[in-house]
């Protein structure tokens, strides 16, 4: 029987990510806890929210949890939309208005490169354990291409790539992306602890 291992997160894109590249675990999101509170990102960096929501969700469960917090930094805006990449366009925003944000935002800017950057932590019992950063560094397009992924993904081209993470698929999206690079180190450390073989 494979160990549990919880993502505090109720998205389920980043959920799967995870779960394809952590197959040795039993990868679940925070709907199999009963009632979880919604954990405030109130860290003004993406280790501080990592950790915030990594302790919180570990008390209330004796699996392992893991937290992860990423989005876009951009150069030419002073590495924003950064903590606030899913909340860019508001409260109320989601993945269209905060790329059509982004868009207005780099009108006429001739400098586009960016990176996508995850921070991921790993607790048990509201203790932090561990924690791991990955990013890919890239390009903002100057309008949405591909139909694939989300986020940002049709506006993001990885370097050495010329399509957008969202034209480029799954497959190699995950082979490349900041969170597939974090959850390497994941994979080493609970390789090295026996966690995983």
């Amino acid at each position: 029987m494979k160990q549990r291992l919880i993502v505090a997160t109720r998205n389920a894109h980043k959920v799967e990510e995870i779960r394809a590249i952590l197959s040795a675990f039993e990868v679940l999101d925070l709907s199999v806890l009963n009632d979880p509170p919604k954990v405030e990102e109130t860290g003004s960096t993406f280790l501080e929210n990592a950790i915030l929501k990594a302790q919180a969700i570990s008390e209330l469960t004796d699996a392992l949890v893991l937290s992860d917090d990423s989005g876009l930094e951009v150069d030419s805006l002073g590495g924003d939309p950064g903590v606030y990449s899913s909340r860019y366009a508001g409260e109320d925003g989601n993945d269209s208005l905060n790329n059509q944000k982004l868009l207005r935002e780099m009108d006429g800017q001739s400098e586009r490169t960016a990176r996508f950057r995850c921070v991921i932590v790993l607790a048990r019992g509201g203790n932090v354990l561990a924690d791991f950063s990955g990013a890919v560094e890239g390009q903002i397009l100057q309008r949405n291409q591909g139909e694939g992924g989300f986020g940002y993904d049709p506006l993001f081209v990885p370097e050495g790539y010329e399509r957008s993470f969202a034209e480029l698929g799954e497959e190699i999206k995950n082979g490349l992306s900041h969170r597939s690079r974090a959850l390497e180190g994941v994979v080493d450390w609970l390789r090295q602890l026996r966690e995983i073989d």
